[in-house]
């Protein structure tokens, strides 16, 4: 890019070299104002757009002002022409992979599998080379194209780092019937989390609920406007400074357990997201240390899910055992056996 960040004769030469994009979409509109950057006045003509993809459309040779190639810098007089083309946006082909996962049920209409933490489950933002829809893709004959090529039969997801039931489709109307009962929240979600502190016995949890006023990346219960967000909760055992939980979660909101508990003062075990992990330094209890590298992933488990079947009606009822990480981590606590 020249100074200014006009195309260089080379790039220009470049761009005309490559083939040209399918273009999905084209706008067209007149500069009322001059003397802004393009790329701003672009972005503030079309707020689904930032200036960052913006100047990436520059760079691909797809933004024009009155016929010629734009820079981000430019700044075009008032009433000239600006002809943007969006490209069509082409899903990368997921390739399978044998991850051999574990299966709670199985049916030519779904199956329900027993997710391991530290696997995503569909391909996103975090750019995961491997998730729980490569290995379904391997898996389960026909799911590809189930919903979408990037997340096939997907109804719902679990967090990376949270184990357990997990549900998938393996028809369109499948899919959309089970995807109307967790909107309708006839669906049932338990969950075992381990967390720091002392909360009551039992106790629920109704609260707005959306993204953190300062950290875009948390959630919180603590915002004037949101969502509803409703979770139950019962203690199964105690040991000093930790309790281990039996969780129903009545909505699905991201985050909503680890969110939920964390605003109270008991955040999950290894949570450094919600300050789990700062509960966890060299001045916690030993046991809880202990329990914390035995751990290594937030304490959390999707225990049991529970829905009436999308074809036949028939109630389906799976759990999925409590892993081999939770359990050594129960175990440094003195909870080896929990209910």
């Amino acid at each position: 890019m020249s100074p200014r960040g006009r195309p260089s004769r080379k790039q220009r030469a470049r761009q005309q070299a490559r083939p040209p994009p399918a273009i999905a979409e084209e706008r067209n509109f007149e500069v009322t104002d001059g003397g802004d950057r393009l790329d701003k006045i672009v972005a503030a003509r079309f707020p689904d757009l930032s200036r960052a993809r913006v100047q990436q459309l520059m760079r691909a040779g797809l933004v024009e002002v009155d016929g010629a190639l734009a820079a981000p810098a430019d700044r075009p007089r008032a009433g000239a022409r600006i002809r943007l083309r969006l490209p069509q946006v082409v899903a990368p082909r997921l390739e399978p992979v044998r991850l051999d996962l574990p299966v709670l049920y199985d049916d030519p209409h779904l199956v329900v599998i027993d997710k391991p933490a530290g696997l995503a489950v569909h391909p996103g933002s975090g750019g995961e080379a491997t998730t729980i829809v490569h290995g379904l893709l391997h898996q389960v004959k026909d799911l590809r194209g189930v919903g979408g090529e990037l997340r096939p039969g997907i109804v719902h997801r679990l967090d990376k780092d949270t184990s357990g039931c997990l549900v998938v489709a393996k028809t369109e109307p499948a899919l959309r019937a089970l995807q109307a009962a967790f909107k309708a929240r006839d669906v049932e979600k338990r969950y075992r989390a381990l967390v720091h502190g002392s909360p009551p016995d039992r106790g629920e949890l109704d609260t707005a609920y959306g993204r953190h006023p300062v950290d875009r990346k948390r959630f919180s219960s603590r915002v004037r406007e949101g969502k509803r967000a409703l979770t139950r909760f019962s203690v199964l055992a105690r040991a000093s400074g930790a309790a281990w939980l039996d969780v129903e979660l009545l909505t699905g909101r991201t985050h909503q357990i680890r969110a939920h508990f964390a605003d109270q003062g008991w955040p999950l075990f290894c949570d450094s997201l919600y300050g789990g992990t700062r509960r966890e330094g060299p001045k916690a209890d030993p046991a809880v240390r202990r329990a914390a590298a035995a751990l290594g992933r937030q304490g959390l488990h999707a225990f049991r899910l529970a829905f009436d079947h999308p074809v036949t009606g028939v109630r389906v009822a799976c759990e999925a055992p409590l892993p081999a990480d939770l359990r050594a981590a129960l175990g440094e606590l003195g909870l080896s056996s929990p209910p």
